[in-house]
């Protein structure tokens, strides 16, 4: 018989996530960051520009409209170039790790075998840059998928390629062990039916 133990974990002699040395995202992604960002922004300019023109009471708040404009532009445009150097990413051997935020940085950590899907997207920009974005999706819903931006197209398929085969190895792995479990209790149930047989 297995002697039950329950020791006391030191967690701080426990491997340190902050140890791993996280790649950072490719230089190329700032173009698409920068084309999103003037998307936005000049569709608030154009939206703008014709509230002043066709509604003359406002023409007084012009300035003060313009320099709200500026200062919220350069905020987000540093708050996008702060987001883009604290991103970093790392494949290991038994999970995803994934930081990214700028004013609040959060890392999530993702091992294979909690992972449903992985999928490649492009965006228009991303493309024509030749980048692509790797989604890693599990079953614990939103809050625990990860969105990796701003891989080479043939570092991205091979990114993908790597976390299918973890998948398949991860399902092959539950289902050997649901195969075992199984055949384990059948073998119990006919052990037990055959005891009753010989008692009877």
């Amino acid at each position: 018989m297995t002697e039950f133990s329950n020791n006391t974990i030191d967690t701080l002699q426990l491997p340190q996530y902050q140890d791993a040395e996280l790649n950072p995202i490719h230089p190329l992604y700032m173009k698409v960051v920068w084309a999103n960002l003037g998307l936005t922004f000049g569709a608030i300019a154009v939206a703008a520009g014709a509230l002043f023109y066709f509604v003359e009471e406002l023409t007084q708040y012009w300035g003060y409209a313009t320099i709200a404009y500026a200062v919220l532009l350069v905020v987000s445009m540093l708050v996008q170039l702060i987001n883009y150097r604290n991103k970093g990413y790392a494949f290991r051997e038994h999970d995803v790790i994934y930081r990214s935020g700028a004013i609040s940085v959060t890392t999530t950590i993702i091992p294979y075998n909690r992972i449903q899907h992985v999928a490649e997207h492009e965006g228009v920009v991303s493309r024509w840059l030749g980048l692509s974005s790797i989604g890693v999706f599990t079953a614990g819903g939103t809050g625990s998928d990860i969105v990796i931006p701003g891989l080479e197209k043939v570092h991205a398929a091979a990114v993908k390629q790597l976390i299918a085969d973890k998948i398949d190895k991860s399902t092959g792995d539950k289902q050997q062990g649901e195969d075992l479990y199984t055949r384990a209790v059948t073998a119990a149930e006919d052990d037990n039916v055959d005891n009753h047989a010989h008692e009877a």
